[in-house]
């Protein structure tokens, strides 16, 4: 049964690094829950994280009932009912156009919880001042819904706002995020500096835990921002909480030759367990289990990710690029859709049924995407804690499936 196993020590490593950088800044770490959002593992962070943001109602009652920090809120419209209740619950609600911030206005102002300044309301800005390189998720393009471009502010209603509210990264290092803030700074230093402004959150798309990111760089920029415009700042990570926390183990379920081709189908989907893989589209290292008694496992340059199956004797050797070893295999699905393939990889020996590949890298932006297309089952989650005992949080069923389906 295929399984997304997630390691407590590497949540853990990452969200120091995180804290850390949040201490030295004085900038409000939050975690991005559309990235992942377990309850288990976002209650493990609490100590960690200044709280949460969510893209809806649903994500902000998870952030509130499981982390129980602050929580920020951004969504493209709210519907009615939806901001009832987030206004009970939010500590700041960011909204996407002028229309709708005139629509809820008096409701938002009247509230007990702004008027008390609990409750914090502003607006996501479209600084029109892109550095992406993958369209589908870059919200600066021509003709983006999201966020307001400066030019539209002229003239316009502010009175009650308190802040601002950029994201235009994704899978970033710093020096975009510089360029993206002297941009707005450019179209927008007056209101960042006026009296009424009280935080500006720069969003999220930051890999800040990557080995290579300039958090010193970070660190001046965030410092810098607090100084000049004395604004509380925040941050809405998701991947940088997240990354290299966690894999997807599966299953060969067949292999065969087919058109020039070698194929092996597993028990996993690219297009409903980690659709990232067709989106991006990237490619995730893959690994064949290798039982193995009283050999070490993995790389010793890399810290282990599940040392408790590790000391079971069993190596995880990397595969290849195709071409590179001996054995190429295209990695497919068990759906309908054609160009459900996860890639083509290469492999020291033929696969044979039963072998466990193991998917590096599975954490973010894979439970919370998952689809029950075709049926196929959902991978189990499982928790791998500190003392190295592993705690199964999700068990996939047909009363799921179809609960989901009505």
């Amino acid at each position: 049964m295929a399984e997304y196993l997630i390691s407590e020590a590497a949540l853990l490593r990452n969200a120091r690094e995180l804290q850390r950088l949040g201490s030295e800044s004085g900038a409000r770490m939050l975690i991005a829950l559309k990235a992942f959002c377990n309850p288990t593992c976002i209650s493990l962070l609490r100590p960690y994280a200044w709280g949460c943001c969510a893209s809806g109602l649903y994500e902000a009652k998870l952030g509130s009932v499981c982390h129980g920090g602050h929580i920020a809120v951004f969504s493209p419209a709210y519907r009615d009912d939806e901001l009832r209740e987030l206004l009970n619950i939010a500590h700041h609600i960011d909204f996407n156009s002028l229309s709708q911030w005139a629509r809820y206005r008096s409701e938002c102002l009247a509230h007990p919880r702004v008027q008390s300044g609990e409750l914090q309301l502003g607006l996501r800005i479209n600084p029109c001042h892109s550095t992406g390189h993958t369209p589908l998720y870059d919200p600066c393009i021509p003709g983006s819904r999201l966020g307001i471009p400066p030019q539209n502010l002229s003239g316009a209603d502010l009175s009650g706002l308190s802040g601002l509210h950029i994201h235009t990264l994704c899978e970033q290092g710093a020096a975009e995020l510089i360029e993206t803030f002297r941009a707005l700074e450019n179209s927008l230093g007056d209101l960042l500096a006026s009296p009424q402004m009280r935080y500006l959150n720069l969003g999220g798309g930051h890999w800040i835990t990557k080995p290579d990111y300039d958090r010193a760089a970070l660190v001046d920029l965030l410092r810098d921002i607090r100084r000049r415009y004395r604004l509380d700042v925040y941050l809405e990570p998701g991947e940088a909480w997240f990354i290299h926390t966690g894999v997807l183990r599966a299953q060969v379920l067949d292999t065969f030759e087919s058109l020039g081709y070698r194929h092996a189908i597993l028990d996993v989907s690219a297009s409903a367990h980690m659709p990232d893989v067709l989106e991006m589209p990237y490619r995730p290292d893959v690994y064949l289990a290798e039982p193995s008694p009283g050999t070490p496992a993995g790389d010793p340059s890399r810290e282990p990710l599940y040392p408790a199956v590790q000391r079971s004797g069993t190596r995880y050797i990397a595969a290849g690029e195709s071409g590179q070893k001996a054995y190429d295999y295209r990695l497919g699905a068990p759906t309908c859709l054609a160009g459900d393939v996860i890639g083509d990889y290469s492999f020291d020996r033929e696969l044979r049924v039963g072998d466990q590949l193991v998917f590096d890298d599975m954490t973010h932006y894979t439970m919370v995407k998952t689809t029950h297309f075709n049926g196929v089952p959902h991978p189990s989650i499982a928790l791998e804690r500190a003392d190295d005992s592993v705690e199964t949080l999700y068990r996939p069923s047909y009363q799921n499936f179809a609960a989901q389906l009505g």
